[in-house]
């Protein structure tokens, strides 16, 4: 039997005036950065504000300036914010120390790659005492450490490193991870924060390997140094923690923007490179039909992908009916047909637009013309369909992070919703097809009405659990508040559905369209053959206004997703290492409670 990706991966020839345009500029045309088109993002958003305050005084000789803050999306800004760049851990325990003799609050700035409002919640801090604290600049050691029996490798490192910096520095010594995301200019702490994952699960047949996990990289924690409230000393100090010994440990390798950890210890495995092999030729009809019917019989499900090679995303632009495929495998040697890649980003295409889908972006954002987003969507698969074959991209191999890595800041910045669907690999078709189908109907009733609240793309992945007998610590646990934290109630689920859809965070209706797809995800999800639970770094608790307000998803139905236990063991760590909220700011005191 063929290997279906060895199958025609050209597109079908494009019937929409927008697709020709886009398909014919691909390879030369002028190129205007995505990034400059992030909605309500402008250089004079980005200016500091002018201001006649008087900078805090400092502990430990650390110089405040002010710095504006803008996350990915541009969603959540302020002009102009004080700041510091801590040295080392001591010096953040000491401005912890000051802070709460002062009234401050402290929150770590990584790179802002972030939706939710997990640093800071916007402008209305402006006259409130909050500390940015840069970690970026000195807290980038890494070090290799004796790894524990069970893993070939550990890496020491402060978490102010990125993850593309890390990731090299373990390719270098042999040693990699299963899971990256896509973007690599993230913080290790701000990834830690929120449990960040890839896409991979067993593929049929494989073997797990030692010092790897299927789940998110806080499921590599073997321990965490983080500054915490002593209470015999009445005051904030520096300590260690032990995953599988200190049950603290567990709680802050997800703490969600309520601690601080200055450094961490992962455990790692062997490297091995990856293929990575594209196709824009299949419908999503037949790459998420339901499980049983005629499309699914053809053998070129997501599901099918999943079962042949374990590491697969999909990427479905709005009102196109051929997503782009990824499928991702272990490969040791490269395979004849690949080409070779020696750095991260290996699809130019999406990191600018051409010229004429920048144009569309402009008319739908300058001029309000959202009745676009048919044909931007139109002109997003062309780039990609066109792209892939004209840089050679559609089958790729070299290291592992290599092919990991595609997304640069540069790229189009838009606002996601996120949300993990645990479940049995056995029901991820069923899961995968009962979304597909609910959105696809809601798109077009939206379009039939006149209203397009989504002008980006679906994203589609698969993902293992956290599971402790994946970790080389002896007596680990789950991180506490990781989003595939196994739920104990069903046993059988093994992995988890990733899916987030995105657009421009100033369309007309996106915060109503989120709203009836989560209410959909909630109730669809519930816990029979699968369960829903919110990406922390994404966007959820939706009204029809606004993300990150639904108060009873904030305080009833996240907390119970984990189980009220469980939940409330979680916050009772966090608050007894850090009983003053030195760290965190008004969101996270409404969500990180009992």
């Amino acid at each position: 039997m063929s290997d279906p990706l060895d199958s025609a991966s050209r597109p079908a020839s494009p019937s929409r005036r927008g697709v020709l345009r886009a398909a014919a500029v691909v390879g030369g045309a002028l190129s205007v950065p995505a990034g400059a088109l992030s909605a309500g993002v402008t250089p004079a958003a980005a200016a500091p504000a002018a201001t006649s305050a008087t900078p805090p005084e400092l502990p430990a000789g650390l110089p405040a300036y002010r710095t504006p803050y803008i996350n990915w999306a541009g969603e959540i800004t302020h002009a102009g914010l004080w700041a510091c760049s801590p040295r080392t851990g001591q010096d953040i325990a000491d401005l912890a120390n000051w802070a709460h003799a002062n009234g401050w609050r402290l929150r770590a700035r990584g790179k802002a790659h972030n939706w939710s409002p997990l640093t800071i919640t916007g402008p209305t801090e402006s006259d409130q005492r909050v500390l940015l604290m840069d970690t970026t600049e000195h807290l980038t050691h890494m070090e290799l450490t004796t790894p524990p029996a069970g893993a070939p490798g550990a890496v020491r490192a402060q978490t102010g490193v990125t993850l593309e910096t890390l990731m090299a520095f373990l390719a270098d010594h042999g040693l990699g991870v299963t899971n990256t995301p896509a973007p690599g200019e993230l913080t290790l702490g701000g990834t830690l924060a929120i449990d960040a994952h890839g896409t991979s699960v067993p593929a049929v047949g494989e073997t797990a390997r030692p010092g790897h996990t299927y789940g998110t990289l806080s499921n590599l924690v073997l321990s965490l140094t983080a500054v915490v409230w002593d209470t015999a000393r009445a005051e904030y100090v520096v300590r260690a923690f032990h995953r599988g010994s200190d049950e603290e440990c567990e709680a802050l390798a997800t703490h969600i923007g309520r601690g601080l950890v200055v450094e961490a210890v992962l455990q790692a495995g062997e490297e091995i490179p990856l293929r990575c092999r594209s196709r824009i030729d299949l419908t999503a009809d037949e790459l998420f039909a339901a499980p049983g019917s005629a499309l699914a019989a053809r053998g070129n499900t997501f599901a099918d992908f999943l079962d042949r090679s374990g590491r697969v995303e999909a990427i479905w632009f709005a009102f196109t009916d051929k997503p782009w495929l990824k499928v991702w495998s272990l490969s040791p040697e490269r395979p004849a047909t690949a080409r070779t890649v020696y750095h991260p980003y290996n699809y130019p295409f999406s990191d600018s637009l051409p010229t004429p889908v920048a144009r569309l972006a402009g008319r739908m954002l300058g001029e309000a013309a959202w009745y676009l987003a048919p044909e931007f969507g139109a002109a997003q698969y062309a780039v990609a369909a066109t792209g892939l074959i004209t840089t050679f991209a559609t089958d790729l191999w070299g290291p592992s992070h290599n092919l990991q890595f595609y997304l640069r800041p540069t790229t189009l910045r838009e606002t996601a919703n996120g949300y993990a669907i645990m479940t049995r690999r056995a029901d991820v078709q069923r899961v995968i097809s009962e979304f597909a189908g609910y959105y696809g109907e809601q798109l077009k009733a939206w379009a039939a009405a006149g209203r397009f609240p989504v002008n980006g793309q679906v994203e589609i992945r698969v993902g293992g659990l956290d599971r402790p007998e994946e970790s080389a610590a002896p007596g680990a646990r789950p991180p506490l508040l990781s989003v595939v934290r196994p739920p104990v109630d069903h046993p059988e689920f093994d992995c988890a559905v990733w899916i987030d859809v995105l657009t421009q965070p100033t369309t007309p209706g996106a915060h109503e369209f989120y709203r009836d797809l989560e209410r959909f995800l909630l109730r669809t999800f519930v816990g029979g053959y699968a369960l829903t639970r919110v990406e922390w770094s994404k966007g959820w608790a939706y009204t029809d206004t606004a993300g990150w307000a639904d108060q009873e998803v904030i305080g009833t139905t996240v907390p119970a997703s984990y189980g009220r236990g469980q939940w409330s063991e979680a916050v009772g760590m966090l608050d007894r290492l850090d009983p003053h909220g030195v760290f965190g700011n008004t969101f996270t005191d409404q969500l990180v409670r009992v």
